[in-house]
């Protein structure tokens, strides 16, 4: 058993800040609310339901996660956001359509009084919708600031003691790194010129950050990936994490795509479409917002598969994905996939899925545990890039010096054996050998 890490005691009350007040916060807030008064099951959310083993299984140890791990409790979060719109948490969920009347409420009261703060809103990165509920400065450092004391103020006014971010906003146009975001003097500077290559999620980040709050990105855009924001987690002792919350498609291709390549079997093409309705939908509708969802979502396969590896596998495989607005959809999801694939001699079959999901009741758990989990780390003394966490993102974030790890069983694993370390427990391998007498008695 090695050595436990000293954790800091779950003490007080943790705010949890959200970017974003439509349906995935909501559907979030409300199912935290109705679980805490044991009125609906957090369904999803591995921090609440999901046990861990640990020592071998002949000792039958498998807590609950949250008995076996010092993670904040449901009854002492509280909750903030911004949002362009403002509307307060119960008409925003109301809107959305996720949940059904008679659940939302049951909370109702409580979803009223988190009334959203105005938003750091940039046309140029969200092209298709547009609200009243946005600030106003001379510079983006002057947004960064009015964002930093919407924090403080949060936290004085609910007595926090410590507190998280976690993007759950709409995803901005697809941009890559320019000078501007090299170092923390360049990013500054940015601020203060007001750089148009710094986007609203930076501002948010950074204002986080400089508040020592963990900040975790769910939607697949740059924001934390910038080596200015590195430098300042690093600096500041912060954790963050990203990015582009897995729920629906992705978590599919992460589970098929390693059961395909485990067994040899190769790939000629996949085609992968979704069609949805929501506020999420009509934002993707624009060419620059979709492309961030583009990447995110394409690059799981090459990862997995190893084409350069298995050229004869994988090599020429024909990889397309699209997504298509369907306001009739709202908040229900489909996705389809077909899967060209061959088999002993060359031989082909094929796959098809047809997953007909709810974006944000697979959304609402993923935030909830990267809260914890977040939370876990800055007192933990964990800090800069939290790689195991990759389980819960579509492109996780990772060391510059190795590729990302996509396989959603080895993310599993690596997010266990990550809760297992900081507990003083020996990492489960699975390797069994203890089991088995394969080399006899060598007491003789």
């Amino acid at each position: 058993m090695a050595d436990k890490v000293k954790i800091s005691p779950a003490q007080g009350k943790l705010g949890i800040l959200l970017p974003g007040l439509g349906a995935v916060s909501t559907t979030f807030i409300a199912g935290v609310l109705l679980a805490r008064k044991n009125l609906l099951v957090p369904v999803g959310s591995i921090t609440q339901m999901q046990t861990i083993r640990l020592g071998k299984r002949s000792e039958e140890r498998n807590p609950l996660i949250r008995d076996a791990v010092p993670l904040a409790n449901l009854s002492d979060l509280e909750f903030a956001a911004w949002d362009i719109f403002p509307d307060n948490a119960y008409e925003s969920a109301m809107k959305a359509g996720v949940l059904t009347p008679e659940h939302l409420n049951l909370v109702k009261d409580e979803l009223e009084k988190i009334k959203p703060m105005s938003a750091v809103f940039d046309k140029n990165y969200i092209k298709n919708i547009n609200g009243p509920n946005v600030k106003s400065g001379a510079s983006k450092l002057e947004f960064a600031a009015q964002v930093r004391e919407d924090i403080r103020r949060f936290k004085r006014e609910k007595n926090l003691s410590r507190m998280v971010a976690v993007w759950c906003a709409s995803t901005e146009t697809y941009t890559e790194p320019k000078p501007v975001h090299s170092s923390l003097a360049s990013f500054k500077k940015g601020l203060a010129e007001n750089s148009p290559d710094i986007s609203p999620s930076m501002i948010y980040a950074y204002a986080a950050l400089m508040e020592g709050v963990p900040y975790a990105n769910g939607a697949p855009h740059l924001t934390l990936d910038i080596p200015a924001l590195a430098e300042l987690a690093r600096a500041k002792g912060v954790p963050i994490a990203g990015k582009d919350f897995k729920t629906g498609q992705t978590l599919v291709k992460t589970a098929i795509a390693p059961m395909l390549k485990s067994r040899m079997l190769g790939v000629r093409g996949w085609f992968s479409t979704n069609i949805l309705g929501n506020r999420d939908g009509l934002v993707l509708d624009d060419a620059g917002s979709f492309k961030s969802k583009e990447m995110s979502k394409k690059s799981s396969l090459d990862y997995i598969f190893q084409p350069k590896t298995y050229p004869n596998l994988y090599g020429e495989m024909y990889h397309k994905v699209r997504i298509e607005y369907y306001p009739p959809k709202g908040d229900d999801k489909e996705g389809w996939d077909n899967i060209d694939i061959f088999g002993w001699l060359g031989y082909p079959m094929q796959i098809k899925i047809n997953f007909l999901c709810k974006d944000s009741i697979l959304a609402a758990p993923i935030v909830l545990d990267l809260a914890l989990f977040m939370d876990l780390a800055q007192r933990a003394g964990m800090r800069g890039t939290q790689e195991w966490l990759s389980f819960y993102f579509k492109a996780p974030m990772h060391a510059d010096s190795v590729y990302p790890e996509h396989d959603l069983s080895i993310q599993h694993m690596k997010l266990k054996n990550t809760l297992r370390y900081l507990m003083g427990e020996a990492p489960i391998t699975h390797l069994g050998l203890e089991y088995y007498n394969y080399w006899g008695d060598k007491t003789q």
